[in-house]
């Protein structure tokens, strides 16, 4: 008896298999249809540098039966869809703008497609999207997706006047989930997006009639990420054919200076020549061993510049510090980023931050670190004793910092930002630990904590002189009276100079060496002034201490 063979498409492969996007329960389905969409909503502002506004609602749905059912509304002010892509962008898995070389919030485009997926696979809901991009018209949609094969099912289409000048994208529909424990993730994931996301207005309204607002503190935004080549040292075997492919009757000096970023004609020309490559030989005549040998000189060849970093956002240390600020009100903060660097070709950058004292609070048990964790401006709140930068910190030798980690009210701030964050998982909870993303994250927060020590080094010594100070208070008075008693006098001497931060500083004085006359003599001015030997003064001296010892020394022999 033969098996049977047949092709599984992508969306029937991920409808089968929603626990890999983490979809894995009711009340994480919740929270990642909640944060997929406003992922999405976000990356449609920052890409096009529009100050978000982002709107959820979450209804509960009555008489659904067993198992909760709630309705999702999401409205945002991006840049919105084009008509004609409406139904494959919400329609078709695996569709979708985020397939280039730039920094996304998204690494395959499944999220969002997942989210919608899930409302009809649980539900049986369509969902409903009304898109306008700031014209005359908005465009509504109501679909669904063939899981079978793939393709955007199309149910109604409207085109209405845009008389409110609406421009971005509301999305609607229904899902079965479990609010009640996916409640605190979604509150913690508000607040942790309003951390790092200082420009941006957040709305939430649950199922309660309870609203979150974050109201946004700044209108900086930072620079958004533009879409870059590949550098040569992320290519493999695949990506160069197909690169190939497009380009099929060009030479090897103009292929790699055309399609590879930072890559010029001189660096080329050095690169083909040391690897033994003909420079003029046409791309499409190399065999399969040749094409081999090329992939793997590209990876190896150490003279080509780091990857270009214009592709990546950060948030920069000035929106990071009023993030911090605003949310956890520390006494302390001390905000770093380190420079571009690179893993398989990989343009990242790492921001650290360290927050203490204020309203935040010691660890309620030892070995407890309080760290809030950021990847593509993505809060991770999974997993995080899993996370690269947890065991970084749990690495560090915190008493040369005069931090006690299980005792000092301090919390951490950690944003890595790539154009291919190296999650674990696919359902981005926890980055891996890459050497180089590690060796970063260890130099960042070393770097704050030294900043940091500075800072509390400070605080000691103005601690120290509040102390002084107030036993200054308490005894100086006391003691000025008693000694203007003791001296007869009526006034009693001025001591607020004393009480000022703690007393008067120390001054070191330098004394200089005189010369005197011996006891029995009267000091003239030229005696007690400090002469050279070569002065009149320094003579006379010389010749009455040459007399002194000769008496001495003729004293001695008499005896």
């Amino acid at each position: 008896m033969s098996e049977q063979f047949q092709e599984l498409n992508v969306a029937d492969f991920f409808y089968k298999n929603k626990d890999l996007v983490g979809f894995d329960s009711p009340h994480k389905a919740t929270y990642m249809i909640v944060r997929e969409l406003v992922e999405n909503s976000l990356d449609a502002c920052d890409g096009h540098k529009i100050l978000p506004d982002v709107r959820v609602t979450l209804y509960r749905v009555e008489g659904a039966g067993a198992q909760e059912r709630y309705h999702v509304k999401i409205v945002d002010n991006g840049i919105g869809v084009p008509l004609e892509a409406v139904p494959y962008a919400f329609g078709k898995v695996l569709f979708g703008s985020k397939y280039s070389m730039r920094q996304n919030r998204g690494t395959f485009g499944l999220g969002g497609k997942m989210s919608l997926l899930y409302g009809q696979i649980t539900a049986n809901s369509r969902v409903l999207i009304t898109t306008s991009q700031g014209g005359s018209k908005v465009y509504t949609f109501e679909l669904s997706t063939d899981i079978r094969t793939n393709t955007p099912i199309i149910y109604r289409r409207e085109e209405a006047d845009n008389k409110s000048h609406f421009r971005g994208v509301k999305i609607e529909f229904d899902f079965e989930g479990d609010y009640g424990k996916a409640r605190d993730k979604i509150i913690e994931y508000f607040y942790e997006s309003a951390m790092i996301l200082p420009y941006a207005q957040l709305t939430f309204i649950d199922p309660n009639g309870t609203l979150l607002f974050y109201p946004r503190i700044t209108e900086t935004m930072p620079n958004p990420p533009l879409e870059t080549l590949p550098h040569p040292h992320g290519v493999d075997l695949e990506m160069l054919k197909r690169m190939i492919a497009t380009n099929p009757h060009t030479s090897l000096l103009v292929f790699l200076s055309k399609n590879f970023q930072r890559v010029g004609e001189r660096t080329a020309k050095a690169f083909l020549r040391s690897n033994g490559f003909d420079p003029h030989a046409e791309v499409s005549e190399l065999n399969t061993k040749q094409l081999t040998k090329l992939v793997t000189a590209l990876r190896e060849y150490s003279e080509f510049l780091p990857p270009d970093p214009s592709c990546l956002s950060p948030i920069g240390e000035d929106l990071l510090t009023e993030g911090i600020k605003r949310l956890l009100s520390p006494d302390h903060v001390v905000v770093t980023t380190r420079p571009p660097r690179a893993y398989e070709g990989n343009p990242f950058i790492v921001e650290v931050g360290i927050a203490y004292g204020g309203a935040i609070a010691p660890p309620d048990k030892p070995g407890k670190v309080q760290l809030f964790r950021f990847a593509n401006k993505i809060p991770l709140l999974y997993d995080e004793y899993s996370d690269v930068a947890m065991s970084v910190i749990q690495g560090i030798n915190w008493n040369q910092y005069k931090v006690k980690l299980d005792e000092a009210p301090i919390a951490f701030i950690t944003h890595v930002c790539s154009t291919k964050v190296p999650y674990k998982t696919a359902g981005k909870e926890y980055v891996a630990a890459r050497p180089e993303v590690e060796r970063e994250l260890d130099l960042a927060i070393k770097q704050a904590a030294r900043e940091l020590r500075v800072k509390l080094s400070r605080m000691e010594k103005a601690a120290y002189r509040e102390r002084r100070t107030e036993v200054l208070k308490k005894y100086l008075s006391m003691m000025a009276s008693f000694s203007t008693f003791l001296a007869e006098k009526e006034k009693e001497p001025d001591i607020s100079a004393l009480l000022m931060e703690g007393g008067p500083k120390r001054k070191r004085i330098k004394l200089k060496a005189v010369e005197v006359d011996p006891p029995g003599g009267e000091a003239s001015e030229e005696d007690v002034r400090p002469a050279s030997a070569g002065s009149p003064a320094g003579k006379n001296r010389e010749k009455k201490s040459k007399s002194k010892s000769e008496g001495d020394s003729g004293g001695k022999k008499r005896r």
